[in-house]
């Protein structure tokens, strides 16, 4: 049943064109019962019951029906002016005058909003004017008003029945365009959060691969160095490679966890997110890797939002890996980290030769955003502020603050 639907929902015209010959035959057959009919026939007028005029009307008006969804502007046009031939060479209404029912109702469904107007107003007319061409000579003027009025009626209806298709049809294509921008909406957000969770994935492994390999790389050249001279630092330098590498691969794990459509296996764990408490691990870590960090904690201590936190740890993880690349050799740093009562500051220098210039204004020296502006879009996700650039006596600073409390 749903394929016939579907199929005659594809023809329109075809089934306007069944409909159109039905109306034919029907109007055909009452006019060729009229003709055997004597006292019908006697009271016709010449050339209406199964002449050549009342052929032409049924035949212009069936072809109304059958092409008024495929022409419907020209279907109205061809209705009037088939009714005022009709009124003109004196056929009266017959079956086939109800295509002008059908095309007022098209019109003003499917039609142009000129069309629209001007099928209402002809319909109003047609009756008036059937009354006045063919008055019936029984009936007072009172009854003929009223029967006239009466016959306005279905035009009416018509008009209106076709011109609320119209509204509703309207408004499903509005529900369904808004639906579809709406859908848009929603792709358009997911392309974003995707955007945003691979720029925070990506600057997470910057910070972890970038910290834990310049370790790994200083270690492993000392060890280098001091293999034949010294065999105990180089087996020092390697444990501390191990556990570096360990470490980043254990962070890595995380990170990479949420890129996994299934569960954690039960073989592991992720490890916590890195907080403000780990600093101390990590400037020691930086320290054995031979940067001096004098590190100090102002204020009470207390816990933060782990995203403040995060933040925090991020920060000083990657300010300590730029002063290792390009602070050159003898350089110091030193790490303030400063409790607030509404919010968190962070103060790190060295002094060094400071970074490149377009470390911290051209997205970083690794020219794919991670550096310091990796970490502005860090402060800038907790609603902090971030100043970073060279001393005025040499080396390079980066202070931060970060705010307790989420940016709205």
């Amino acid at each position: 049943m749903q394929r016939v639907y579907d199929f005659l929902r594809r023809h329109p015209t075809g089934v306007d064109s069944f409909w159109a010959v039905v109306l034919l035959g029907l109007n055909c057959a009452a006019l060729i019962s009229a003709r055997n009919n004597p006292e019908a026939l006697a009271e016709e007028p010449p050339g209406a019951v199964l002449g050549v005029p009342s052929l032409l009307v049924t035949v212009a008006l069936s072809l109304v029906v059958a092409l008024r969804r495929r022409w419907p502007e020209r279907m109205l046009v061809l209705a009037t002016l088939t009714g005022l031939a009709q009124i003109a060479i004196d056929v009266p209404t017959m079956l086939s005058d109800f295509a002008l029912l059908v095309i007022v109702y098209t019109v003003a469904a499917d039609g142009v909003a000129w069309a629209s107007r001007f099928a209402l107003i002809a319909g109003f007319a047609a009756a008036p004017l059937s009354m006045l061409r063919w008055p019936d000579p029984a009936t007072d003027i009172v009854r003929s008003v009223f029967f006239t009025i009466f016959m306005m009626v279905p035009f009416a209806l018509a008009w209106v029945l076709g011109d609320s298709i119209r509204t509703r049809r309207a408004y499903l294509a509005q529900l369904e365009e808004r639906a579809a921008r709406l859908e848009r909406e929603r792709e358009a957000q997911s392309k974003v959060a995707v955007a945003a969770e691979r720029a925070r994935i990506a600057r997470e492994l910057h910070d972890v691969v970038a910290h834990n390999v310049s370790v790994m790389v200083v270690q492993a050249d000392g060890a280098a160095y001091v293999l034949d001279a010294a065999p105990d630092q180089a087996r020092k330098a390697l444990e501390t490679i191990s556990g570096t590498g360990r470490q980043a691969l254990a962070e890595m794990r995380r990170l990479l966890g949420v890129l996994r459509t299934g569960e954690p296996e039960e073989s592991g764990e992720y490890v916590p997110q890195p907080d403000v408490e780990q600093l101390d691990d990590l400037i020691e870590q930086v320290r054995t890797s031979g940067l001096p960090v004098d590190f100090k904690v102002e204020g009470t201590p207390r816990p933060l939002p782990s995203g403040v936190e995060l933040t925090a740890y991020r920060i000083v993880q990657e300010a300590l890996t730029n002063t290792r690349k390009h602070g050159g050799p003898n350089t110091g740093a030193s790490v303030r980290l400063v409790y607030f009562d509404d919010g968190l500051g962070l103060l790190v220098e060295d002094d060094g030769k400071g970074a490149p210039h377009e470390l911290y204004e051209e997205g970083g020296a690794d020219g794919q955003g991670h550096g310091l502006i990796g970490m502005r879009e860090r402060v800038g996700m907790v609603g902090g502020t971030l100043d970073a650039g060279p001393r005025p006596g040499g080396g390079f600073r980066i202070s931060v603050l970060l705010p307790l409390k989420p940016a709205h």
